[in-house]
């Protein structure tokens, strides 16, 4: 493809670009195609192996890495707060389901919220506060479909199940994902002057070997009547990376096959 002034706007040559949760299933992917436009992408998690092993609730171990990352690369462009508890959801045929509001645990409320709230802040205190004083950067925050709509707990049902057992999208995956577009709004603004853009992405559900009859019923809520390749969002996120989305801050885009249209 011919460079021109246009497409020279996705590169993101040299660019530091941080992914926290970047050993996950978007975190890879999000890797990927920093490094397909030329940038350097920088992970961050708890578990695997990723470029920084760091705990994204404790900021003193997060202003720790931020100084070795200057250290090694001597800068940072852009901050993917992508990281988010992923609990698997099961039905059960004894007792009572814990996804279920009434019965939720408190332990989790609070390492769903500390891992998906409390890192994306303090994420974005330590690395965007440094972008901010160098006058430029990028914070995307990757939300959900379910941050801008309720789920439809109808599709998660099991057959021969009682009310109680079944197991539902629990109560702090909408609390997390709502919550990242109020940061991106909020920074959006507060960092405006600093040449920091801040934006959200909200994807939609993403096919990787769920149950047929899962993917059938969530299918049957979306336009397209299909979820996501793995691969269909690598393009958007340097969009909103790089220079090509220059006078867009405080937006909150759906990428989710047409699904909060309806």
């Amino acid at each position: 493809m011919k460079q021109t002034e246009t497409m020279n706007k996705f590169d993101l040559s040299g660019r530091v670009c941080l992914i926290t949760g970047g050993i996950g299933l978007l975190g890879q992917r999000h890797r990927g195609a920093i490094r397909d436009a030329g940038g350097i992408p920088v992970t961050l998690d708890i578990v695997g192996e990723p470029d920084f092993l760091v705990d994204i609730t404790d900021k003193k171990a997060l202003e720790e890495t931020r100084e070795k990352i200057l250290e090694k690369y001597g800068r940072i462009d852009t901050l993917i707060n992508n990281a988010a508890n992923n609990p698997k959801m099961e039905s059960t045929q004894a007792g009572k389901n814990w996804t279920r509001f009434e019965n939720f645990p408190e332990k989790v409320w609070q390492e769903d919220l500390d891992v998906g709230l409390k890192g994306a802040f303090l994420c974005s205190q330590v690395f965007g506060s440094y972008m901010a004083s160098q006058g430029r950067g990028v914070i995307l925050n990757i939300s959900s479909d379910l941050g801008l709509i309720a789920p439809d707990q109808r599709i998660y049902r099991k057959e021969g199940l009682s009310e109680e057992q079944q197991m539902v999208k629990p109560v702090t995956y909408s609390l997390v994902k709502h919550g990242l577009i109020g940061l991106t709004r909020y920074l959006a603004t507060y960092w405006a002057e600093k040449g920091v853009r801040v934006n959200a992405l909200c994807p939609g559900g993403i096919l990787n070997g769920q149950d047929e009859d899962f993917v059938k019923r969530l299918s049957n809520l979306i336009p397209m009547e299909r979820m996501a390749n793995k691969d269909e969002y690598q393009a958007v996120v340097i969009f909103l990376l790089s220079d090509a989305s220059s006078y867009m801050t405080g937006s909150v885009l759906a990428i989710d096959g047409g699904r909060t249209c309806w």
